[in-house]
């Protein structure tokens, strides 16, 4: 990480690089709430610069991590960061990411540093979710409705992928359900478009470490 290592700069821009790999196309705008000790460090150890430089694609050994802020603006992407220190009953070290991009479509994550560069997304949107970004990833979000998962797996079958975790949230029965896959390897070219090719799939994400 340049800077600090810490779970303060390390997995701060980690969260951030998972969280705009979930949202199609160009990010315009980001609202960074940040919880517990973020809250109260994010400006002296450099979280902030962190969190915009994961969201700007760098990696934590990316250099131009020390110049996202000035790199965002160019880019014209607004920021706002936003201490919350009235919240307590959350993990430690955790920050919800609001993004927006050029369709005006919005999403929310939240997410978790661990320690050590790991982290853990537990959020997305309104939906409880537990998955750490360290395996090749697919994220569907679909109808909750039967069949679905066995279409999933018939894809990644398909392509010879083998599966490592995988894990269904939803909000309720038959509302909105995330199907999160980490998988063996690289994901093939092709699985995105197969698994969205199904009338009740909303979106396909698809994260690579």
């Amino acid at each position: 990480m340049i800077g600090p290592s810490s779970s303060h700069t390390a997995g701060a821009a980690v969260i951030a690089y998972l969280a705009q790999k979930m949202i199609n196309g160009p990010i315009i705008k980001a609202t960074f709430t940040l919880y517990g000790s973020f809250a109260h460090t994010y400006s002296g150890h450099g979280t902030d610069r962190a969190l915009l430089g994961g969201l700007l694609g760098f990696h934590t050994d990316d250099k131009r991590i020390r110049d996202s802020f000035r790199i965002a603006s160019e880019r014209g992407i607004e920021y706002h960061f936003i201490p919350n220190d009235t919240v307590t009953d959350i993990y430690p070290n955790s920050v919800d990411i609001l993004m927006e991009n050029e369709a005006g479509t919005t999403m929310l994550i939240r997410g978790e540093s661990l320690g050590g560069g790991k982290v853990r997304i537990s959020r997305i949107n309104n939906v409880e979710v537990e998955f750490t970004g360290e395996y090749s990833s697919v994220i569907v979000v679909h109808q909750d409705q039967l069949g679905l998962v066995a279409h999933i797996t018939a894809v990644l079958s398909h392509f010879g992928v083998n599966i490592a975790f995988m894990r269904l949230f939803r909000e309720s029965k038959g509302q909105t359900a995330y199907t999160l896959v980490e998988v063996d390897g690289d994901l093939p070219k092709g699985i995105k478009e197969m698994i969205s090719d199904n009338h009740y799939v909303h979106d396909v994400m698809i994260i690579e470490p």
